[in-house]
């Protein structure tokens, strides 16, 4: 039975990290919000107002995904209750095990530093300065199946938590 793997978190707080590690590992398809809304972005339609667009498509490609047995790492903010909701019911339908996984950064002097000393690493991508973050409707949820802290352990325990955490549930 394939796996979706949901990360939730803001931005700067490791889940692109922790999201490509994961995919390398299990292996699975990593779902990457931020390459989809600035392809969308860039692309020659000019879609400049793509709202849920992302979210969209990534939930799109995951369900055919999972449908075709491939594990699948989801990677984006998920700020709010309803789209956390959404990616599960994509897992549900097709009666797949998932993972809602928030990560955060419990150090904000660390999780500044990271905001203002990263590099886009999309031709295109605009990533959200220090204010931009802080400024975010967003609280770490509580629905979540495990909670990491970034700023106390490395990526790989990270991933080796969220994959203990599916192993101990495929059970």
């Amino acid at each position: 039975m394939s796996r979706l793997v949901i990360l939730t978190g803001l931005p700067g707080t490791g889940k692109t990290t922790l999201a490509r590690l994961l995919a390398r590992r299990i292996p699975a398809l990593h779902l990457r919000i931020d390459a989809i809304e600035t392809a969308l972005k860039t692309c020659s339609l000019r879609m400049h107002r793509i709202d849920d667009a992302g979210y969209a498509a990534a939930m799109a490609v995951a369900r055919d995904a999972l449908a075709g047995g491939f594990d699948v790492i989801a990677d984006c903010v998920n700020p709010d209750a309803t789209c956390r909701q959404l990616w599960r019911d994509v897992a549900r339908e097709g009666e797949h095990r998932h993972a809602l996984v928030a990560i955060h950064c419990s150090d904000p002097v660390q999780h500044r530093r990271r905001i203002e000393t990263r590099s886009p690493d999309l031709p295109g991508l605009v990533l959200p300065d220090w204010s931009e973050v802080e400024a975010r409707d967003y609280s770490t949820p509580s629905d979540a199946d495990i909670l990491l802290d970034s700023a106390k352990t490395s990526s790989e325990t990270l991933a080796d938590q969220v994959l203990a955490f599916l192993d101990a549930t495929s059970r």
